[in-house]
């Protein structure tokens, strides 16, 4: 369940108005998604030609502050032919507006509507195309004036892992306090820090990219997007993309076409390359991160079920796998 805020139709239309898209014809929550309510929108112009947009309300996880970023990257990325939505802005030029609702003020923003479906049994064709949509938006975004730390880098990430605790991570499972304890030191002491950095995507998930057939129709949900490791959101993408779901099977076919998408449209460098298992490591460790407080803090009547942390404690275990070094092939170009 996505829908956090009710919105009434009268309500739902005068916002609507403000965004000049024509008359609202009809709106629909959407139950996809875990921070924010958001509905699918249709309206009708003066033409009589209908027109689909997305309506997102931020709840409580998202800084207003940092809409800014996350709106206009939108903005920068689609200008450059890159598969994302762009925003809709308001009759006043504005990226985003803010609503009153009992609750308090929340701010919302409405989206490009594009077509496509997010795949849960991809191909490596699929898997190719979305390598290659990630190098298209870190080259896209390179004169994009706006930065944003990373607010789930290794420093958040050990101290969602201190607010979890030993015993708690343990109630987990018996063994994860250990993997944690054991690469969390490794991390801290050999995390790279030189390699090619710029915006990145930092949770590119099935889930955040829309497919017809073979093509990438939209990469969405950018509000963990930052500036950070370029390699390190390849190795995000890899942990989401070439793993079964609970992190049981890793999919070698769906690593190799992710890779080779990538770099065919940018190049890793060599240490960039010679890094990714390490980043891999890390990117694992992140998700265990935030799926392990969420698991321990979320309560029982949450409309939100917690996911599985042991999902990615064993993509981490296979990635530390010194067996398992060469999963990312050869160097481009080698």
């Amino acid at each position: 369940m996505a829908v956090y805020t009710r919105l009434g139709a009268e309500e739902m239309a005068v916002i609507i108005s403000a965004f000049d898209v024509g008359t609202l014809v009809s709106a629909k929550g959407i139950a996809e998604g875990v921070s924010n309510s958001n509905w699918l929108i249709e309206t009708q112009d003066a033409a009589g030609s209908a027109r689909r947009f997305i309506l997102t309300m931020y709840e409580s996880r998202t800084e207003v502050a940092e809409l800014p970023f996350f709106l206009d990257l939108l903005d920068h990325l689609a200008a450059k032919h890159c598969p994302v939505p762009r925003t809709m802005h308001d009759s006043e030029g504005a990226s985003h507006r803010l609503h009153q609702t009992p609750e308090g003020t929340k701010a919302l923003a409405l989206i490009e509507f594009l077509p496509g479906v997010s795949v849960s049994e991809p191909t490596p064709a699929q898997a190719r195309a979305v390598g290659g949509a990630l190098a298209q938006i870190h080259l896209a975004a390179a004169d994009f004036p706006a930065s944003r730390t990373n607010s789930l880098a290794l420093a958040d990430w050990q101290q969602l892992l201190r607010d979890c605790g030993r015993e708690g991570l343990e109630s987990i499972h018996p063994e994860l306090g250990h993997i944690v304890e054991r690469e969390l030191a490794l991390l801290a002491a050999r995390w790279p820090r030189d390699l090619p950095s710029g915006v990145i995507h930092a949770d590119l998930f099935p889930d955040n990219v829309l497919m017809l057939g073979d093509t990438v129709t939209g990469l969405i949900d950018f509000y963990f997007a930052c500036t950070d490791l370029f390699a390190y959101d390849v190795a995000v993408t890899h942990a989401a993309w070439c793993f079964s779901p609970d992190g049981t099977r890793f999919l070698p076919a769906l690593s190799d076409a992710l890779m080779a998408g990538y770099s065919a449209v940018r190049p890793l460098s060599p240490a960039e390359h010679a890094a990714l298992p390490l980043l891999a490591r890390g990117a694992a460790m992140r998700f265990l991160a935030t799926r392990a407080y969420d698991w321990l803090n979320t309560p029982a009547d949450a409309l939100v079920t917690p996911k599985d942390p042991m999902a990615f404690a064993r993509r981490l275990e296979f990635y530390a796998d010194p067996a398992n070094a060469n999963i990312f092939g050869e160097i481009s170009g080698s």
